[in-house]
């Protein structure tokens, strides 16, 4: 199950969609959909979480909380629709371009995909690519 959730002034366009992107994602990844949570908010609440959880007193674009067992993809993925508003700015992409990708993201951590090195860093952006490519496509279908 996949439940969108907002603690700021924002909503998804299409969120029968945006699910079943979601799960074609997972799905494409050998895994299958347990619970998860997509909570959209403000800097302000996810520097609150940044600092009570992990300790870090910087703004970020997403902060999630892996449940995942096994195969089982399931977590809270948090995003600060005002960090990726300003990133997409700076990268001259568009706010919904931006979103998707950082909504992929927190998947692709759930599946295994890590992003400290160098060389994740470019396979994480390969799969984020591949992600957009395949709502392209879905959305042209």
């Amino acid at each position: 199950m996949i439940e969108f959730n907002t603690e700021c002034a924002f909503s998804l366009d299409d969120p029968a969609f945006a699910k079943a992107w979601i799960e074609m994602i997972i799905v494409s990844e050998g895994k299958s959909v347990g619970e998860l949570n997509y909570i959209f908010c403000d800097d302000e609440y996810l520097l609150n979480l940044n600092q009570q959880f992990l300790n870090h007193d910087t703004l970020t674009d997403i902060i999630s909380f892996d449940y995942t067992q096994g195969d089982v993809v399931s977590g809270d993925i948090y995003i600060s629709i005002e960090r990726v508003k300003e990133n997409a700015s700076d990268f001259g992409v568009l706010m919904s371009t931006e979103l998707e990708r950082v909504m992929a993201h927190g998947i692709l951590h759930y599946c295994g995909y890590k992003d400290k090195t160098k060389e994740e860093k470019s396979e994480m952006r390969d799969k984020e690519d591949a992600t957009l490519t395949l709502i392209a496509k879905l959305r042209a279908s």
